[in-house]
């Protein structure tokens, strides 16, 4: 049974969730602030969190920060009030793995769990290490390096990178990326993929305004050259 972490001020949230997750087998466990989620993310060993960014104490952002430090491999979705493209890629860039603004459906909130339980439990069919030029790539490790220093990627952007990598030369649309990576369909969040696509380029390309590995394919989606 998988164990979902729920770090929420908002009781109300926090008890609606764990009645829709408990109904479908998971177990719940929850914490009200940020320093409590993080003693109960080193405790309870959890499959998933999910972590609110506006909490009393130590913001979401910190927390976010501090768990993908501890415990890279643990998803986090984030939920935010927040519409402003600019504070969901701060949380993405802390390595956050997908988020949800408020309001939001159940219905959305279980298929993303299920999307990234799904893929964390999977494996990878791409080589070890990758490298091209002054790029090295750990897929395994989750560890990667431009010019041998050390690139923070979030597990998403392995995830991203990894795909786009299997599908080289082939143009992958969004929707291809939302249903592969995301694990999801139908869903309207197609620039979900364009911030995580400008994050990782920021990354890994030279030139990012000029990319030569991941280009777009205007109104088709992306391509790994």
């Amino acid at each position: 049974m998988k164990k979902i972490l729920i770090i929420e001020d908002e009781e109300d949230m926090v008890e609606g969730l764990r009645f829709n997750l408990e109904a479908r087998d998971y177990t719940v466990v929850a914490a009200p602030d940020g320093e409590t989620g993080l003693i109960k993310a080193t405790g309870e060993q959890p499959d998933l969190i999910i972590l609110d960014l506006m909490l009393p104490g130590l913001n979401g952002y910190e927390v976010c920060k501090k768990l993908k430090e501890s415990s890279p491999e643990i998803p986090i979705v984030m939920l935010t009030a927040k519409s402003q493209e600019s504070d969901i890629v701060t949380g993405l860039d802390l390595g956050a793995d997908d988020y949800i603004t408020k309001p939001f459906s159940i219905l959305e909130v279980l298929a993303r769990i299920n999307a990234l339980l799904r893929r964390s439990g999977s494996g990878s069919t791409v080589p070890e290490v990758f490298q091209t030029g002054d790029l090295e790539i750990h897929f395994k490790k989750h560890k990667a390096f431009k010019q041998g220093k050390a690139l923070k990627l979030s597990p998403r952007e392995f995830e991203i990178f990894s795909y786009l990598l299997e599908r080289r030369g082939e143009v992958v649309s969004r929707d291809d990326l939302l249903n592969q990576v995301w694990g999801y369909e139908s869903f309207p969040y197609t620039r979900t993929i364009d911030a995580h696509i400008a994050m990782l380029r920021k990354k890994i390309e030279t030139n990012p305004e000029a990319p030569e590995m991941i280009i777009t394919i205007h109104g088709k989606g992306y391509k790994f050259l």
